[in-house]
């Protein structure tokens, strides 16, 4: 599909994602709908401003986008790859999902698995096709000497791709998620362990989280790769949107769902909040035995506290996540049986997706659990304060990228000690109400000290540098 920008206007400023800013449905008329999303890029593309000259090269990741590239169908700025959809799904769900990011959260059974088998092989023959797509498109529309930023684990393989391309181009890359240390990345074949190094290394640029994640890929590249070469590393980590967040959470929507959570919670209780997807490393079962251990050890809490979990369904076209969700229902529902009375329900959770009750639940949050096993950062340990009414008190994983920046002022936890972790619980519902809100205000600045523009920007600017 032509990009939507003008054929002869080349673009300056390129960003590759494996989900682009818009999707699209076909409705039973067969008539196009086109909606559009959010988060950090689509701020930090908008903030360079529209006559940047700025392309979004995305993947079609549904029969209705597919339908949309087919039809000649666009938005300005974006051009979507039209990928079969099986390449697509043996390159994501395959490669990127089910190999890489388990080995970058180091979540594997290895008793079990993984099996880098012929049917590994073939899939990563797909991963290899895709990023080559990717590369082709963005050297096709790249003006001379423009900035590309590549996104993330699915897209590992761009940056040496294109590099070979177009050796003009200032190329940089960001990783989303941890990176793993050598002796687990070493896990994979040592072919493709290479391989995935020197595609990254093909950047000019590559941005990172924390200086942990960094610190682990390079360790990887001295160890499996011979260096870093000529590439540098920055370290940017993402902030939460605060004027978003803020005018966001006071719009009546969510003043209608905290109408509706208060009534569910009982009034004079304290609440635990966590909103996290259904991903395995999020840790929402090891989560809910905690507050099980901190009802069990602290009687005085019952009928005084309430576990607000949204788990939002992930990936669900994986087995193991299904599993995953259908073991945190499960759990809430054995705590509420075991401990719940006439007015008050233990555990309240919620698994369909509602971004207004999510917000909902952060203003109300007395205690927010992030407690990830693994996590390049979790913007949900930036947002609670920043959102929260009161002020509240973050208990907080050593494991999550946003432990870094967010550590001295939250209640730390190591997320795999269940009894630990109901300590940290009792620990910070117990807080003095000054003590939470000096915390709360120090943990909010920390959070939006990047917000997703200027983080973007910063990126741009290391890279023109």
């Amino acid at each position: 599909m032509a990009s939507t920008h003008g054929a002869d206007q080349k673009a300056r400023v390129l960003v590759a994602s494996n989900r682009g800013p818009v999707s699209y449905s076909v409705g039973d008329d067969g008539s196009l709908t086109a909606r559009r999303g959010g988060g950090g890029l689509v701020s930090g593309l908008s903030a360079i401003g529209d006559d940047a000259g700025a392309l979004w090269v995305c993947s079609a990741l549904s029969d209705g986008d597919r339908e949309a590239v087919r039809r000649g169908v666009g938005e300005r700025g974006v051009r979507m790859l039209d990928v079969p959809a099986d390449v697509h799904a043996d390159a994501y769900n395959g490669i990127a999902n089910s190999v890489l990011w388990f080995v970058h959260h180091m979540l594997y059974q290895t008793p079990l698995e993984p099996v880098f088998d012929a049917e590994f092989r073939r899939q990563w023959a797909s991963y290899e096709a895709y990023n080559r797509a990717f590369a082709e498109a963005l050297a096709e529309e790249a003006a001379d000497g423009a900035v590309v930023i590549v996104q993330d684990y699915h897209l590992t393989l761009v940056p040496g791709m294109l590099r070979e391309l177009r050796p003009d181009l200032r190329i940089g890359h960001f990783s989303h998620t941890p990176w793993a240390p050598p002796e687990y990345f070493r896990m994979l074949p040592d072919d493709i362990a290479r391989q995935v190094l020197t595609g990254m290394l093909g950047a000019d640029r590559l941005g990172f989280l924390t200086q942990r994640w960094a610190d682990a890929f390079t360790a990887c590249c001295e160890q499996f790769a011979g260096g870093l070469g000529e590439t540098r590393i920055g370290v940017h980590g993402l902030g939460a949107d605060a004027d978003f967040l803020r005018e966001r959470s006071h719009r009546a929507d969510v003043g209608e769902r905290m109408a509706a959570l208060r009534e569910q919670i009982g009034a004079g209780r304290k609440t635990i909040v966590r909103v996290d997807r259904t991903e395995l490393s999020k840790n929402i079962v090891r989560g809910l035995l905690a507050y099980r251990q901190l009802l069990e050890d602290h009687p005085e809490w019952r009928e005084r506290v309430v576990h607000v979990a949204f788990a939002y369904p992930s990936r669900q076209d994986l087995a193991v996540y299904r599993d995953y969700t259908a073991e945190v229902q499960r759990v809430a529902d054995e705590i509420n049986a075991a401990y719940g009375t006439d007015g008050w329900t233990p555990v309240v959770l919620h698994v369909e997706d509602d971004f207004a009750r999510s917000l909902a639940a952060y203003r109300l949050a007395d205690v927010a659990l992030v407690n990830p096993i693994r996590d390049g950062m979790n913007l949900v340990a930036k947002e609670v304060p920043v959102v929260s009414d009161e002020g509240c008190a973050l208990v907080l994983s050593r494991e999550a990228g946003a432990f870094e920046e967010l550590g001295e002022d939250a209640v730390a936890v190591n997320p795999y000690d269940v009894i630990g972790t109901a300590a940290a619980l009792h620990e910070a519902l117990s807080m003095p109400a000054g003590e939470r809100n000096d915390r709360a205000k120090r943990l909010a600045a920390a959070a939006t000290a990047l917000p997703p523009a200027k983080w973007f920007l910063e990126q741009l600017e290391a890279l023109r540098a």
